[in-house]
């Protein structure tokens, strides 16, 4: 086995969420080294933008350093990654984070994306005991997790005929558009009785918009994933609950896969890594823990 392991971690985009997946990648690159004498180096790499050409120039850089493994978040499907496909030709292991895997023979680390946005849904139909109007805002569209999530939530809603579906807008993974949308679903809505989302982006530009609004526990939002600045609109009311993905142990994973892809070892389809609803009730437990 060679000395010195070096794998890429390649994000949607530069984000406080991919930030947590980086630590969890690092801790257990720490771990390994440690225990098996090898020195484990993970190399982070976000694009500035989440954009599927932006992305796919990163991964061809990725690949040119030779690493021994690279795990990446599309933000689009992986037959659309141009990028994905020549480097798996290359026989440079790879694996998917946050994100289904196509077929067995990638491995996908994460969740079931579907069932996460499925349990914001229903927890919000109740809170607003089945009518109201309701703002889903979407991610990157094209995002796999993301669609997945939007298609079970929009799903959810409409089995419920006294909920009115508005068009939350589209966030692209950027907080600032999140928090710009949202302002102008609130502006347009007065009555609005409850906001869905499909990523952090999302959670994070709702609250804002929300709370410089005055509107916080007016309109009831069940958002996605608990990085701090989620945990902290939870604990302030701004945000209900969320429905959250566990971002340091999908980094945790993805290293760990990736060092058994170095070896040869045959690799599961998917490595579920969990969903927890954050409430009022337990925040604080998160926020001892988000550093």
């Amino acid at each position: 086995m060679a000395r010195e392991l070096r794998f890429i971690i390649i994000p949607k985009v530069a984000h406080p969420w991919f930030d947590e997946v980086h630590k969890g990648a690092r801790a257990q690159a720490e771990v390994l080294s440690r225990e098996l004498g090898v020195e484990i180096v993970v190399d982070y790499m976000p694009p500035s933008i989440a954009d599927v050409v932006e992305q796919n120039a990163m991964l061809e850089k990725a690949a040119r350093s030779r690493p021994s493994g690279i795990a990446v978040d599309p933000v689009d499907a992986v037959g659309h990654m141009t990028a994905i496909n020549r480097i798996r030709d290359q026989g440079i292991p790879m694996v998917l984070f946050d994100s289904p895997s196509p077929d067995a023979s990638m491995t996908s680390i994460g969740n079931d994306f579907a069932q996460q946005g499925i349990i914001a849904a229903e927890r919000l139909v109740k809170l607003l005991g089945g009518a109201g109007k309701v703002a889903l805002m979407q991610g990157y569209p094209t995002a796999p997790n993301h669609k997945e999530r939007y298609e079970a939530q929009m799903a959810v809603l409409r089995k419920h005929p006294r909920i009115t579906v508005l068009d939350g807008g589209t966030d692209n993974d950027d907080i600032e558009t999140a928090r710009q949308q949202a302002s102008t679903v609130l502006e347009a809505h007065p009555d609005l009785s409850g906001y869905l989302c499909c990523d952090a982006s999302g959670s994070i530009g709702i609250a804002t918009a929300i709370k410089k609004a005055g509107r916080a526990g007016k309109v009831k939002v069940v958002s996605m994933d608990g990085i701090k600045l989620i945990l902290d609109a939870i604990k302030e009311g701004v945000i209900e609950s969320s429905s959250a993905t566990i971002p340091k142990m999908q980094g945790s994973m993805s290293v760990l896969m990736l060092w058994q892809a170095s070896l040869g070892v045959q690799m599961p389809q998917a490595v579920d890594t969990g969903i927890d609803l954050i409430t009022q009730d337990d925040v604080d437990i998160y926020l001892a823990g988000a550093v």
